[in-house]
Order: structure tokens, then C-alpha cells, then sequence
């Protein structure tokens, strides 16, 4: 998963960004249990990347809740 930059994530509404951050949830949560299993060699690199994706994601999801 490619890192979200914030000016792509600015450009989305509100909808397609709720449905962005249930996808990116549930890959997060693929690679967890992969990494749980012990599975998880060549994606180790991802999990950080996907979580700081959701965090923009909220970040903006909150700045639209306060306009």
C-alpha cells in the first residue's frame, strides 16, 4: 500500500473517504494476523504505512466534522 498523501486525501469527500478508511482497516487487520501467524515476511514494512494512512484519513474526517 502506497503512502496517502494529504493533498489526494483533501481532495476526496466525505463518503469516499469513510469507505477508504474501512479498506484500509481491513488490511490492517490482513496484515496483523499474518504477523500474529508469523507469516508476515516481505510486508513487515506495511503496517506502519497503513496506519499512518488511517491516522490522515481521521485527521481529515475530523477537520470536515468541525467546518
Amino acid at each position: 500500500m502506497a503512502r496517502l498523501k494529504m493533498k489526494s486525501i483533501r481532495e476526496l469527500n466525505e463518503k469516499d473517504l469513510h469507505d477508504k478508511l474501512l479498506q484500509m482497516r481491513s488490511d490492517l487487520t490482513k496484515l496483523r494476523l499474518s504477523a500474529a501467524k508469523g507469516t508476515l515476511r516481505k510486508e513487515s514494512g506495511k503496517l506502519k504505512p497503513v496506519r499512518k494512512n488511517i491516522a490522515r484519513i481521521k485527521t481529515r474526517l475530523s477537520e470536515l466534522k468541525k467546518k
